[in-house]
């Protein structure tokens, strides 16, 4: 999505329908038509669906993600939540690059990459970010 389209992401998913369960619980815990990752995360969790799918009904929605949990977008001060000073463990800095592909990591590897490490989804993004590794493609497909 191109950023002249910001704000008409149903146009992302032309042959697909609202589902009035999600987009029931979509509305309940969303607020000015923002939902936050955190927030998306806990209803695909409550409703048994794909992060991907939640994310769907919130574009059909017209909601924008918000409050990325890798840092990286949604913020009210539009500045990424990254550390740009972090300091690169050395076993976290190999599995980034043992997960690398083409200067990409997922962001569903990154969260498996945090709960194996036992570290912060906060300091991946701010790992991957340092190391010019792109977080690509998000899980409730907002990039």
């Amino acid at each position: 999505m191109s950023h002249q389209d910001k704000g008409h992401f149903a146009a992302k998913h032309e042959n697909k329908s609202i589902e009035p369960t999600v987009s029931a619980d979509i509305q309940k815990s969303g607020k000015d038509n923002c939902l936050t990752c955190a927030a998306a995360h806990l209803i695909a969790k409550r409703l048994s669906l794909s992060p991907t799918q939640v994310g769907v009904q919130t574009d059909l929605l017209e909601y924008r993600i918000t409050d990325c949990q890798m840092g990286l977008f949604g913020f009210l001060d539009k500045k990424k939540r990254i550390d740009p000073n972090i300091n690169i463990p050395g076993d976290l800095e190999k599995e980034l690059d043992k997960k690398n592909e083409d200067g990409r990591i997922s962001c569903l590897e990154c969260w498996n990459i945090a709960k194996q490490m036992k570290v912060k989804k906060l300091d991946i993004g701010s790992a991957c970010e340092k190391k010019k590794i792109r977080i690509k493609p998000c899980q409730l497909g907002a990039f």
